[in-house]
């Protein structure tokens, strides 16, 4: 009973890795989209801090009224807040301006978003495992994926060799 527990607990595990893994990782290297963490309160409830937005390029031309965005604070500037679009206007040379504000924020972001700052439009979000990420300090992230994929894969591995070890034993017992 207790191994039977342990094999569907081992499946799940299995394919809750499996999923974020394809959700997180496969899927935006496919689509040249960007995963990213929130850090903040300011889109809760729709996105909490600790969530992972995907952020996936998008044309300015496409971004209408509504659509939560990613952009870059001040042009060069590599970090970058999700803020939700609250309106659109147009500056004297025709290009298109973004008025934002996060969703739990009583009011506008004070600077509008020029189209060069935008960086996409959030494609979707997984909750929660953004925690995980803001443990790791940046330049050891790398590292720890790749510890964490070498274990899955060690971990993989024992499985398949217990399993045949079993069978094995149950064979030679039955003859």
């Amino acid at each position: 009973m207790a191994r039977a527990v342990g094999q569907v607990l081992s499946a799940l595990l299995l394919g809750v890795v499996i999923t974020c893994a394809a959700t997180l990782v496969v899927v935006p290297r496919l689509t040249g989209s960007v995963p990213l963490t929130v850090l903040t309160g300011s889109m809760s409830p729709t996105y909490d801090a600790g969530s992972v937005v995907v952020v996936r390029p998008t044309p300015v031309d496409e971004l209408k009224i509504g659509d939560a965005i990613t952009f870059q604070e001040r042009s060069g500037d590599p970090a970058v807040v999700t803020h939700r679009i609250v309106s659109i206007a147009f500056a004297g040379d025709g290009s298109r301006q973004f008025i934002t504000q996060g969703d739990a924020n009583g009011a506008a972001d004070p600077d509008p978003v020029k189209e060069a700052q935008v960086r996409g439009k959030v494609w979707y979000s997984v909750p929660i495992v953004g925690h995980a990420a803001t443990l790791v300090a940046p330049s050891y992230r790398q590292i720890a994926l790749k510890v964490l994929a070498g274990s899955l894969v060690l971990y993989g591995a024992y499985l398949i060799l217990a399993e045949t070890w079993v069978r094995r034993r149950r064979q030679l017992a039955s003859t």
